[in-house]
């Protein structure tokens, strides 16, 4: 599952834009949104996702269960 970014808790502060190894953060509409085809839930870059590590604000960043589990090739 890809990660997804509560449009309604993002503050539009950047943190994990530059944080994502994939390059899967954007800023759309003053907010920040996951492309979900390229987030890889950080799985073989780091332990956790860091949108959520570097977060400010808790329960922002979010699984999306609407996508399948993100499989490593």
């Amino acid at each position: 599952m890809a990660y997804k970014i509560v449009a309604s808790q993002c503050t539009g502060c950047s943190a994990c834009e530059p944080q994502c190894p994939n390059v899967a953060i954007f800023e759309k509409a003053g907010t920040f949104v996951i492309d979900p085809s390229k987030c890889s839930e950080c799985i073989g870059h780091y332990d956790e996702p860091q949108c959520v590590a570097v977060c400010p604000v808790d329960g922002t960043c979010v699984i999306d269960n609407s996508v399948p589990r993100y499989q490593a090739a």
